[in-house]
């Protein structure tokens, strides 16, 4: 490369790095950039550096332009966490729908595609309408479900050690055991966490079936009175971060209602009485009994681990007892 093309590329990479620059040796040619050549390379880049705490000029004889630079745009840890929450949102609906689709297909295998005669997917097809699954979805499994080489799908749960000090649940549904606990064991290891036994961490958490309501989509005082009067048997309230204090941040915080499976049905036609939009649970939730707070390190640590095993096919549900 000429001593010329390794000073204009020099000068670039300021423009690309560094504050504004103004160079007096660029002249625009019918819509081009030239360079004055006639300078020695040294004398060019230094004609360019002394100037560079001004705007750059392409300068003619009639006119001056201006061309500011500016940095990367970067999201904020406010931004960032909002960004989380939305996908989490997003993967549990996507989770959902896969849950109850491998549910359909281990019902039709039990008990044939008409759900007049299988009273199981008669059951299952009312909860995936509960659900609000799309029809689409249903259909495509009764239909998978014929396959000669599929095979009804077996739920298990596998118990793993996070950081500090915090448990992690995974929900299985398999058609093939051998890969999902293979791919679990993977994922724990790559991620730094540790298998855990049978019962060491399940102990931390009760299940109950769970209504989540957006804070922005419905008064405290609201809500309390629908749980009271429809037997529900708590309403927790958001974890509230201190970086956590706009309203952005609010219309990804939720509310839960929690209840047992005879009340649930009374919650949800409470909530639509009142106009109040919800997401039902898949089923049930495993809540923690007491939640742990870990520092900011342990805590990104474990979101990457609960990720990775989320993306997992034959992963349905991730809980966590991690404030």
């Amino acid at each position: 490369m000429s001593s010329s093309g390794r000073a204009f590329g020099a000068i670039f990479y300021r423009l690309s790095t560094a504050a504004p620059l103004r160079c007096p040796n660029f002249f625009p040619i019918q819509g081009a950039v030239r360079l004055n050549t006639n300078l020695s390379s040294s004398s060019m880049y230094s004609s360019c550096a002394k100037w560079a705490i001004t705007p750059i000029k392409f300068q003619s004889l009639n006119s001056v332009r201006k061309i500011w630079t500016r940095g990367p745009l970067c999201m904020g840890r406010r931004s960032c966490k909002i960004a989380g929450r939305k996908g989490a949102q997003d993967a549990k609906k996507a989770k959902l729908y896969a849950k109850v689709g491998k549910e359909v297909v281990s019902a039709v295998k039990k008990g044939g595609p008409n759900p007049v005669s299988n009273t199981s997917l008669a059951a299952l097809l009312e909860k995936a309408k509960e659900l609000d699954v799309p029809k689409e979805i249903l259909e495509r499994n009764i239909k998978r479900a014929s396959d000669k080489g599929q095979e009804a799908y077996i739920e298990k749960i596998y118990e793993v050690y996070g950081y500090g000090g915090v448990g992690i649940i995974v929900e299985v549904s398999t058609d093939k055991i051998n890969r999902s606990v293979a791919a679990v064991r993977e994922v724990v290891k790559d991620c730094g966490g540790k298998m855990a036994d049978p019962g060491s961490i399940m102990f931390k958490f009760r299940r109950a079936r769970v209504v989540n309501i957006k804070v922005t989509d419905a008064d405290k005082d609201t809500l309390l009175s629908i749980a009271l009067d429809s037997g529900a048997d708590d309403v927790i309230e958001p974890f509230i971060d201190e970086d956590d204090d706009s309203e952005e941040d609010n219309s990804e915080r939720y509310y839960k209602i929690v209840s047992s499976s005879d009340n649930y049905m009374e919650i949800l036609s409470k909530l639509r009485e009142e106009g109040i939009t919800f997401e039902p649970d898949n089923g049930s939730e495993l809540l923690p009994l007491t939640p742990i707070e870990v520092d900011d390190e342990a805590m990104e640590l474990n979101k990457e681990l609960m990720s990775n095993l989320l993306d997992l096919d034959d992963v349905d549900a991730v809980y966590t007892d991690q404030k």
